[in-house]
């Protein structure tokens, strides 16, 4: 066995004061954990049941989540939007005029040429079947179709065992912060979660991903700066197991310039998960900065063809005007979108709702 199998892994996991950003106690305790002495229990007659309490608290976190979405697209939301209120208020009849507008501001929102073709042609068969001429009726039939060719959202492997989340992607997308979001989600779903380390060789990747597991209090598997990142996935692994991990979540290195040796890389890791985890599913997460639109598209490509990515997670959608992005995506990848970045906050990476996001990115 090589050497670098037995090497003992090193570790990060620091105890942080409760009412830290990413800790703040619950109802009812103080900064400390404890109770608070002197609560009123609930009386039958005095106030909501606790299941309509429960009811009230989830309708509020919905439109929570709804607002930082709208809130998070805003600049596509304002291109998007402007761009439909102007076509359907030029062109309150469905000609051939209303079409080739609608087909232009969908290319121009990076919606793609593919997808906005198909959407097109859906309006067009249902304006003709449905005999409408009034353009604003296909205001809602615009949004049925976008909804359509986002296609059904990813579902990550969630049960009660083990499982390893490949994080991939060129540097630059987001990647370490993603990771960072994603261990924070999974925390609050009740999952004990492990951070491996496996970026090697940028400049402090390592020591960023240190610092997100100390603030998020969970522990990180990792080795010396240009250590075999397959030793570390391999230690990370079995740490995962002999610990009881649900979700162990590791950082892997995006150097595209030497694409040949990454992409090789990247198939080495995933081999060693896949044979040390013991059944576990790799579930292999591609990061896209929306931001770099057809390019980040190009970029999936490559990485799809080395490594079956299973998911996409879509960041900086609120430094973009181009939400569209999401839709080509879909049409020319087929992979699909699992999650989706809005901002900076540990709250601002969302699980990603088709209906949700075109609600948000049309408004009307």
């Amino acid at each position: 066995m090589r050497n670098w199998f037995n090497r003992q892994p090193q570790e990060s996991n620091k105890e942080h004061d409760r009412s830290s950003a990413f800790g703040r106690p619950e109802e009812g305790e103080t900064a400390s954990g404890q109770k608070e002495s002197g609560t009123a229990p609930d009386g039958p007659e005095d106030g909501p049941s606790a299941e309509e309490r429960r009811a009230e608290r989830a309708a509020e976190e919905r439109a929570g989540f709804f607002g930082r979405l709208v809130d998070g697209l805003r600049r596509s939301r304002e291109n998007f939007a402007a761009n439909v209120d102007r076509i359907f208020a030029l062109h309150p009849k469905v000609d051939e005029e209303f079409w080739t507008e609608v087909e232009e501001g969908l290319i121009q929102a990076d919606v793609g040429v593919e997808a906005t073709m198909r959407v097109i042609d859906a309006l067009r068969e249902r304006a003709e079947r449905e005999l409408i001429s009034e353009s604003s009726e296909l205001i809602g039939i615009l949004k049925d179709e976008l909804v359509r060719a986002l296609g059904e959202p990813g579902r990550p492997p969630m049960g009660e065992e083990l499982v390893v989340y490949l994080v991939v992607g060129v540097n630059g997308t987001g990647k370490t912060t993603t990771i960072a979001k994603l261990a924070n989600l999974h925390k609050l779903q009740g999952r004990k979660v492990l951070l491996g380390a496996a970026d090697t060789f940028r400049a402090a990747a390592i020591e960023q991903l240190d610092v997100w597991a100390e603030r998020l209090d969970v522990v990180v598997v990792k080795h010396e700066r240009g250590s075999d990142p397959a030793a570390v996935v391999y230690d990370a692994v079995h740490a995962a197991r002999a610990r009881g991990v649900r979700s162990l979540i590791i950082d892997t290195a995006g150097r595209l310039h030497t694409y040949v040796n990454l992409m090789e890389e990247l198939k080495k890791i995933k081999r060693i998960a896949q044979r040390e985890g013991g059944g576990a599913p790799v579930h292999t997460l591609l990061v896209i900065d929306a931001t770099t639109g057809q390019n980040g598209i190009a970029q999936a490509r490559l990485f799809n063809e080395a490594l079956e990515v299973n998911g996409i997670a879509l960041t900086k959608l609120d430094g973009t005007a181009k939400g569209g992005i999401a839709v080509a995506i879909e049409e020319e990848l087929g992979i699909p979108i699992e999650y989706i970045g809005i901002g900076e906050r540990m709250e601002d990476l969302q699980e990603f709702n088709p209906t949700a996001f075109v609600e948000a990115l049309i408004g009307r």
